[in-house]
């Protein structure tokens, strides 16, 4: 599902605008505006024929064409009437401005009232809020210029931009999304993919591993293992300086993204061996949160477990490993020698350990 589907259900309450400014540039004004309402009643009782009910979006498309088109008439200026393509592509900009920058998207309302039963996993819903964005800014462009062709331009030039102009400035944006999808799949069928869940831990799909750092904020589930050995010393691993977060930081023995399809001791046990060589354990869960940053959202599972197991750390991960009694990480908890997440963290694993 992507914003050209999305847009192909809008369609019909469209449909009518598009006719008459097809209609206007073969027969004039008089006869486009015959034609395009004709069509929209033909497009208001098949709507009333399959749903016995009227497709609002229409209703309000067809009325706004017979006021403007009468305004136009009584007045016998047409730029009245030109105004109209504007119009509606201010409503449309409000419409995709609201969905793209707003708090509530009315793009994937609507699109549930018309593709009843589909569900969008976050992913596809940050994919389309993307696609929305560019949208607005291409509308609110092409309305500009329809305003300025209705108020200082030629008939010719006015439907020029308001008709061919619109298809072929849309023609170029799925041309280009065509492209940009099919670059996109190429580079995603690379990448490790992660599943998606919600807060209680329940997969609702999965996403490449690039769009999980993007900034998009989708949930994604990730492990954590917190090493003591028998005296209650902590393990903590430096991370490697080529790490994208937190280069040369002190953080949590083993940390790593649970993958698509494997399940969350599973990825423990192949996060402890890849990380720090450690193969044989018993963890325990203690805390699973969420945890966010500019770059991410993670639903954290974390565990602890007890061994005295010589531990190695492997280079691409790690730079160095040891062994922290926990007076002197309490001393140091603030002086940046640590993540933010592990500083987060610690709290919780003493506050666990202490009952």
């Amino acid at each position: 599902m992507d914003i050209r589907i999305l847009l192909k259900k809008l369609l019909p309450g469209l449909a009518p605008l598009l006719v008459f400014i097809l209609a206007d540039s073969i027969w004039g004004t008089e006869v486009g505006l015959i034609v395009a309402i004709a069509f929209g009643g033909i497009e208001i009782v098949y709507s009333l024929i399959k749903g016995k009910k009227p497709d609002k979006f229409v209703l309000f498309d067809v009325g706004l064409l017979v006021l403007m088109g009468l305004v136009s008439i009584v007045l016998e200026s047409d730029v009245f009437f030109k105004l109209k393509p504007g119009i509606i592509g201010l409503l449309f900009c409000a419409i995709l401005g609201i969905s793209a920058y707003g708090k509530q998207n009315i793009m994937m309302m609507m699109a549930g009232r018309y593709m009843k039963g589909m569900q969008f996993s976050a992913w596809q819903q940050y994919e389309m809020l993307k696609s929305i964005r560019t949208i607005f800014w291409l509308v609110l462009g092409h309305t500009l210029f329809v305003f300025a062709a209705a108020l200082f331009m030629s008939n010719a030039v006015w439907v020029a931009i308001s008709g061919p102009g619109f298809y072929a400035l849309f023609g170029v944006f799925f041309a280009f999304e065509w492209y940009r999808k099919k670059q996109q799949g190429a580079k995603y069928g690379r990448e490790e993919w992660l599943p998606i869940v919600n807060e209680a831990g329940a997969v609702e799909g999965k996403m490449p591993r690039s769009v999980a750092h993007s900034g998009s904020k989708i949930l994604h589930p990730v492990v954590h293992l917190q090493v003591f050995n028998s005296r209650g010393d902590l393990f903590l691993q430096k991370r490697a300086m080529n790490k994208l977060v937190a280069p040369g930081k002190w953080d949590t023995a083993v940390g790593g993204h649970v993958a698509d399809g494997e399940s969350i001791d599973l990825s423990l046990q192949r996060e402890a061996s890849e990380e720090i060589g450690l193969k044989q354990f018993q963890a325990e869960p203690f805390k699973t949160y969420v945890w966010e940053t500019d770059m991410e959202r993670e639903l954290v599972f974390a565990f602890t477990c007890i061994s005295d197991e010589a531990l190695s750390c492997s280079p691409d991960e790690v730079s160095e490993g040891r062994f922290w009694t926990i007076e002197e990480i309490e001393e140091n908890l603030n002086s940046g020698i640590f993540t933010e997440n592990f500083v987060h963290e610690f709290p919780m694993l003493m506050k666990c350990i202490s009952r």
